[in-house]
């Protein structure tokens, strides 16, 4: 009996530094987790803190917004302008301008950010908004050409500036603002009624002129074009067009390149031979080249206006060039040929258009 009690007590004596490390273990786990939580609120508390800030001129400044008054000139641009901007970056500002006044934004000539994607800014861009009208008055991006200057219809606009973690450019952008004179304060009055209350004929006329796709959704829908683009080009499972199932297109049909493609076969300046003799009216000598390609004027009008029943492709820009050819003349008494290097001038169209011939009548 003595050998087994005193066995008993050798196992719990063995015991009792395990339970106490875990015991201090599950203590340890404790305070770590109340410090943490500790932290977690003092962190939301100082968030609602910062969010609760306002300027000066009554406007609420968010954590992610920064609140700018406009008294005068200005810039804002993006970081380390001009060179290359960070990756996934996302800015924004809020331009407010003092006594109600309106301002004018004019992007620097140095601009460049990630080309488009299908003409559409989706990855680096820079966007600004008129929270007056609620509407987005522009998003850029590449570096084709700079941007044009914007007028805010009230006294405030956004500024943002994304770029994500691909593919930074330089030299990014750079914004100038300035209040505009209490002569301009007042929106320009509009006459002309939004594309939903034209008529046919007048929306026919109006989208003729754009250039692009893109323009023509910009024309229809300003607030939300980008998205109608990507919409245009979404095949859905019930209504595929020919084009794209004939032609098995990721997207649907390319209607710029089909515009493009109007313009280079209508009225354009184009490549024509011509007669040396028959241009300059020089029956006596002889060229050599006897014929010389020149830029004419050329095309149908097939779309110059649903109005007009006679359409003629003119030159509407014409400029002399000078081409060098040998000219061959008969001395006197038609014995010998006499040979010389010659300038002739002869006329290039560089611009052309469709002119409706009822007009000129």
């Amino acid at each position: 009996m003595f050998v087994v009690i005193q066995t008993r007590v050798q196992l719990c004596d063995c015991q009792l530094p395990l339970i106490q490390m875990i015991l201090l273990l599950i203590f340890l786990l404790a305070s770590l987790l109340q410090q943490y939580g500790t932290e977690a609120e003092s962190s939301d508390v100082s968030k609602l803190q910062l969010s609760s800030i306002k300027e000066p001129n009554g406007v609420q400044e968010s954590v992610q917004e920064k609140v700018l008054t406009v008294s005068g000139e200005g810039m804002i641009h993006s970081p380390d302008f001009p060179h290359t901007y960070p990756r996934d970056t996302m800015l924004v500002w809020r331009l407010v301008a003092a006594d109600n006044r309106r301002i004018q934004l004019t992007f620097d000539e140095n601009f460049g950010l990630e080309d488009p994607e299908d003409g559409i800014c989706k990855y680096d861009f820079v966007e600004i908004e008129d929270p007056t009208e609620k509407t987005i008055l522009g998003r850029w991006c590449g570096s084709q050409s700079v941007p044009s200057s914007q007028k805010s219809t009230g006294s405030q606009v956004i500024v943002r500036f994304i770029s994500d973690e691909y593919f930074p450019s330089e030299p990014g952008f750079c914004l100038h603002y300035s209040l505009l004179p209490v002569s301009a304060s007042e929106p320009e009055a509009t006459t002309q009624p939004p594309p939903s209350l034209q008529g046919v004929e007048e929306l026919l006329e109006a989208v003729a002129v754009l250039s692009t796709v893109e323009d023509v959704m910009k024309y229809l829908e300003p607030e939300r074009w980008q998205l109608d683009m990507e919409e245009l080009y979404k095949p859905t499972w019930h209504v595929l067009g020919k084009s794209f199932i004939l032609n098995r297109k990721a997207r649907g049909a390319d209607l710029n390149l089909q515009r493009e493609e109007v313009r280079l076969y209508s009225c354009t300046p184009r490549n024509y031979s011509v007669s040396l003799r028959e241009e300059l009216k020089r029956t006596d000598v002889i060229f050599w080249p006897s014929c010389l390609l020149v830029k004419r004027c050329g095309g149908n009008c097939a779309c110059c206006s649903h109005r007009c029943a006679d359409c003629q492709c003119v030159p509407t820009r014409v400029t002399k060039k000078y081409h060098e050819v040998l000219l061959l003349r008969h001395r006197g008494g038609g014995r010998s040929l006499q040979k010389s290097m010659t300038d002739v001038a002869l006329e290039h169209h560089e611009e052309c258009s469709c002119v409706c011939k009822d007009d000129q009548d």
